[in-house]
């Protein structure tokens, strides 16, 4: 009796390898074992890259607060505090918002914080 060299369930594995490797450069998209490595690097770089993201952007929000805090003659460890102690509860993101769209609402909350 011959040997069944991988029916269904291999071809099934394999080609859902080879689809998340579309758009790879040269065999890495179409040779399953160059495939198979670089497809578990890519998810790995996008599960580590989720969270980094989330990270970065809040220093962006703090970065663009802070700026805009120092053009309101506070800093921006002075302004949350004051925010937190008037149970203002605008996040950073909104902050960060208002600091670059909407400068005179952030001037007005700065305002309501500080006094």
């Amino acid at each position: 009796m011959p040997r069944a060299k991988g029916g269904f369930k291999t071809r099934r594995r394999r080609n859902k390898i080879l689809a998340l490797a579309k758009g790879f450069r040269g065999r890495g998209k179409n040779v399953y074992n160059i495939a198979r490595p670089l497809t578990e690097r890519a998810l790995y770089y996008a599960y580590r890259d989720r969270r980094a993201k989330k990270r970065d952007m809040r220093k962006l929000w703090i970065v663009r607060i802070s700026a805009a805090a120092k053009l309101c003659d506070t800093s921006y460890s002075k302004l949350i505090s004051a925010l937190k102690k008037n149970n203002i509860g605008l996040n950073r993101k909104t902050l960060s918002e208002m600091a670059i769209s909407h400068f005179s609402a952030f001037q007005d909350v700065v305002k309501q914080a500080t006094s």
